[in-house]
């Protein structure tokens, strides 16, 4: 096992504050005198030293890895799957690295949404000026006029950005079951159109002006002994809120703050304005949502702010272990029954496919994925909620309700 240059340097005087503090009172003295020297050494040179820079390729290639055609990610030249541990002993630098693929991924599906699945990407608000920030979501051709159906697809909330269900899946397991497109592709395929939301997407990150602060000493009436107090305690706190964020990224030189997107700074406001500006103007006589984990709870939220507006244009939703939560949401009885009839939570469970499974809540019925992960969820019910949306559109058709919902045994096997 290594040990760091930090941990080396500290471990002799962390030792000595624990011999230290068994002693007795006669030993505060050097306790104190312990953690001033502690309160000199300078760490975050120390982690630099300890630390690799924070340097990383911007493509996939420069990463050395690619997708295969099962759509894994793999090593261009061992065939090897992402190792996460790529250094020993540097789980902040791993984490890093990690996270600067993850962020090619996430264009990288922007690109197959464009070029695999025909999407367009659409900016908003849509009446954004030329230099506010701005969000996307993605449409098919047709999402606005096709007549008969519409697939929504919301995902969770975290790093996953629009067309994907969960980052963790696309790099260690594949595309199909970490992203929409599976969805896109049969959704195009079956007739419907399909508009992808993006409701992680809430506000871009500029370079923080840096602000010169007038010191309290300089205007304030207070004693000069008080004054000098208050600045010094100030200073100390800043010290450590410095020395805690560098700590966290040692390595970032820039201070960011964040702009956040018109009418799109939550997932919840991104719901209503994707409805409001897209979902509301669709010609489609039945529109479809499949919503995974926050993004359940996104669309309970859309449907308290636009009840009636989404009873009369949504049939039917399939969930997959939505986290929402219609007491904490405070949804009124009238969408609570609309949900027990027109929605299914597929949630992680140990039973089989389908399988009913208890609820605490009075809101829709709730199978099994088949999977007790609960990132798959999605992949793993995908069969189930189209063939869930296809009874809910015959039923609606012959004024009846979807039979899922009311069903308390397993799907037989063949029916999938």
């Amino acid at each position: 096992m290594s040990i760091s240059l930090s941990s080396l340097i500290l471990l002799p005087i962390w030792i000595n504050m624990a011999q230290i503090q068994q002693g007795g009172p006669d030993e505060k003295e050097k306790t104190t005198a312990l953690k001033d020297l502690l309160s000199r050494i300078d760490l975050d040179e120390l982690m630099k030293k300890d630390e690799p820079p924070l340097d990383f390729p911007d493509t996939l290639e420069g990463f050395e890895y690619a997708f295969n055609e099962k759509g894994q990610l793999r090593h261009i030249n061992t065939g090897e799957p992402f190792v996460f541990n790529y250094r020993d002993d540097l789980h902040r630098w791993n984490q890093r690295r990690y996270e600067a693929l993850g962020e090619i991924i996430t264009k990288y599906v922007y690109e197959l949404l464009e070029k695999d699945c025909n999407l367009k990407k659409v900016s908003i608000p849509v009446d954004a000026t030329e230099h506010e920030p701005k969000s996307f979501i993605f449409m098919s051709e047709d999402a606005l006029t096709n007549p008969q159906k519409l697939m929504v697809l919301i995902h969770g909330s975290g790093v996953v950005r629009a067309g994907q269900w969960a980052r963790r899946l696309i790099i260690n397991e594949d595309l199909d079951s970490g992203t929409q497109i599976p969805f896109i592709k049969r959704a195009m395929n079956e007739g419907y159109g399909v508009i992808v939301l993006n409701p992680n997407e809430n506000y871009i990150e500029v370079e923080k002006p840096k602000t010169h602060v007038q010191s309290s000493s300089d205007s304030s009436d207070e004693p000069s002994e008080k004054r000098e107090r208050k600045d010094k305690v100030s200073k100390e706190t800043k010290k450590r809120r410095d020395f805690y964020e560098k700590y966290r990224n040692p390595q970032r030189e820039k201070e960011m703050m964040q702009l956040y997107i018109r009418e799109n700074g939550s997932p919840e406001e991104h719901a209503v304005y994707v409805w409001d500006h897209f979902i509301a103007q669709s010609a489609a006589e039945n529109v479809f949502f499949v919503a995974h984990s926050y993004g359940g709870l996104a669309f309970v939220e859309l449907m308290i702010q636009r009840e009636a507006d989404v009873k009369s244009k949504v049939t039917a939703v399939a969930l997959t272990d939505s986290v929402h939560n219609v007491w904490h949401q405070e949804a009124g009885k009238t969408i609570r029954e609309w949900m027990r009839e027109n929605c299914c939570n597929w949630v992680s469970s140990s039973e089989p496919l389908d399988t009913s499974v208890e609820s605490m809540l009075p809101d829709c019925p709730r199978v099994s994925a088949g999977t007790e992960r609960h990132e798959l969820t999605s992949w793993k019910s995908f069969p189930s909620i189209f063939k869930f949306f296809t009874e809910a559109s015959e039923a609606k058709t012959s004024s009846l309700k979807p039979s899922l919902t009311r069903r308390s045994h397993r799907l037989k096997h063949e029916e999938l």
